[in-house]
């Protein structure tokens, strides 16, 4: 891990506490008062005893709004039994604005709703939950340039500041193929910060076979696993890991997977790689995802996908 001083060994401290997890509740009935469909929320016992240490829920919250952009009251009190079970389990949550695709493609209506959804979220929960950790958004990038990007984060900090001046905050790198984090602007004087990107490279493999993709639905079988496949792991890793020293700012993997189309064994050989190096850099990391596609969980079978799990968590029976 980094050298830090002061106030900058806070966040990094909180890195280490998060550890390992896994993206939760993005696509599910849960938001809209449905029980099991399909996530349960005993399915965090099971997260727990994997050994993971935090999950990272997917939140869409814009369409929880209504034309004033004011938060359905029902949804949030849903957020909030969402927050304390995955407490009851010894879990650490963060909650991740995750309205990507709206955010990539209006970014004017996208700043006016997520300044409106963090007044909210952020006044809720002052005072309260202060291991919860805010993510601002899910994979800024689309139409959003950095400078946009660097703008609206900066806003919405000092919108979640007002109320929450020691909350961890975790803040995306734009979310392009390079991850320019060279271009994040982060306001000096707060340490209570934490900086994420999502890695997929390269993309043809890890997203072949994808049926929601005319590009990738017709991809397969791809491997993965040569000398200079590894290298680039490493290499964009480690510049990364430079920003993060140079800046004395932590790192967080939010997202990283494989599709299930995949030959299995690269599929293994890609996750245990990726997680691994994530570990050795001093970083926490979250799977993509628990269940739907890229699953480490059969919600039908109510069990592990064995080869997804031990291939991030080893020591996982």
């Amino acid at each position: 891990m980094p050298r830090a001083y002061g106030s900058e060994q806070i966040a990094f401290r909180e890195v280490a506490g998060l550890g390992r997890g896994i993206n939760i509740l993005g696509y599910d009935g849960i938001w809209e008062g449905a029980e099991n469909a399909p996530f349960r929320l005993e399915n965090l016992t099971a997260i727990q005893r994997a050994g993971f240490s935090h999950v990272r829920i997917n939140f869409f919250g814009f369409k929880h709004m209504d034309s004033d952009n004011i938060l359905d009251e029902a949804v949030l009190k849903r957020l909030d039994r969402v927050i304390e079970e995955v407490f009851a389990r010894k879990l650490i949550p963060i909650l991740d604005e995750h309205d990507t695709d709206f955010c990539q493609r209006y970014i004017s209506g996208c700043a006016e709703k997520l300044k409106s959804f963090w007044k909210q979220i952020a006044s809720r929960y002052a005072g309260k939950y202060p291991a919860l950790l805010f993510e601002i958004l899910n994979e800024p990038g689309g139409h959003m340039t950095s400078a946009e990007w660097n703008s609206l984060l900066n806003e919405c900090l000092g919108i979640i500041r007002v109320t929450n001046p020691e909350r961890t905050v975790i803040v995306a790198v734009l979310n392009t193929d390079d991850a320019p984090i060279d271009e994040l602007v982060l306001p000096a004087g707060d340490r209570k910060l934490i900086v994420t990107f999502h890695y997929y490279a390269p993309i043809r493999f890890t997203h072949q076979g994808a049926p929601w993709s005319r590009t990738f639905s017709t991809i397969r079988p791809l491997d993965w696993g040569a000398r200079e496949d590894e290298a680039r792991v490493v290499a964009d890793f480690t510049r990364i890991n430079l920003w993060s020293q140079r800046e004395k700012r932590p790192i967080y993997l939010g997202e990283f997977g494989v599709y299930e189309r995949a030959p299995s064994e690269s599929r293994q050989r890609y996750l245990s790689f990726v997680a691994r190096n994530a570990d050795r850099f001093g970083w926490a990391w979250a799977y993509w995802q628990f269940d739907h596609d890229f699953a480490a969980f059969d919600s039908v079978r109510q069990t592990w996908n064995w080869d997804v799990l031990h291939a991030l968590m080893p020591s996982a029976q």
